[in-house]
């Protein structure tokens, strides 16, 4: 199984590289194509959170396992300004930043499981899983 893997997203680089070692890391804890895409997708979307609104931050990633089930969990963080508005951030078509809203709500489409936490002026926590699917 792979080790966490912890990467500093300070630039749009920085964005390329955790959305390539998401896909990895998915594709060696057995992910199929679609799944690894969507993963990397979230992943892109949360490092791109980081540098639009914080600057600097981390993205974690770690090979999880509950109840004979594997998966990953990616986790984002930041110190930066906070989300005044958790609720209305995580719906379709909110922005502070001029964009379409649609980050923070479709990483919460395409993972399975999502969490965040976020203190103004202290910086956003988002945990997010994807869960492997038994082949039927």
């Amino acid at each position: 199984m792979p080790h966490e893997i912890r990467l500093q997203i300070d630039s749009d680089f920085d964005i390329i590289v955790a959305r390539q070692k998401g896909r990895e890391m998915a594709k060696l804890l057995s992910f199929g194509p679609t799944d690894s895409t969507l993963i990397a997708t979230a992943i892109c979307e949360l490092a791109r959170n980081i540098v639009t609104y914080a600057r600097s931050g981390e993205i974690v990633l770690r090979p999880i396992e509950h109840d004979d089930s594997g998966g990953i969990l990616v986790m984002a963080f930041d110190h930066g300004p906070g989300i005044p508005d958790v609720d209305r951030a995580v719906h379709d078509g909110y922005s502070t930043s001029g964009s379409l809203g649609l980050g923070l709500p479709g990483v919460k489409r395409l993972m399975d499981e999502f969490e965040i936490t976020s203190d103004v002026g202290q910086g956003t926590t988002v945990m997010a899983r994807k869960w492997l699917r038994c082949a039927a």
